[in-house]
């Protein structure tokens, strides 16, 4: 059975790059096109990964994982956290927030691979 991934992306244009790239890893992907769709879907779908944009419009990728983190039908699922804008101390605010790893945008498609493989295998080591 093929692992399903929640991505949270405003962007469409990268939203449809990642589905691209995810379902060629052999993934099932939903989209969601912000932090509170994200927090939303994610009880419903329990997801074995979310891939969280940080910078998103109506609630960003850090407070739709601490949600994520409250809920408690969801508190486990991994979040890999995704940004195009890294700046320093970025990582442990991702950390903070919940996330279980971190990504600088833009990343080759092996690079996502390593990244989603290293949360899956190890949730909680950023």
């Amino acid at each position: 059975m093929k692992k399903h991934i929640l991505v949270a992306e405003d962007n469409k244009d990268i939203a449809e790059l990642y589905c691209f790239q995810l379902e060629s890893l052999g993934f099932d992907v939903t989209v969601a096109k912000n932090g509170i769709e994200a927090m939303e879907l994610a009880p419903l779908l329990l997801p074995d990964l979310v891939i969280m944009d940080i910078l998103m419009p109506k609630m960003d990728g850090l407070e739709a994982a601490r949600q994520i983190r409250e809920n408690p039908a969801t508190r486990d699922i991994p979040i890999l956290a995704a940004t195009a804008k890294a700046m320093e101390g970025d990582i442990e605010k991702c950390l903070a927030a919940g996330c279980d790893g971190y990504i600088a945008k833009p990343f080759t498609h092996r690079e996502l691979g390593a990244a989603i493989e290293a949360v899956l295998k190890h949730p909680t080591k950023l």
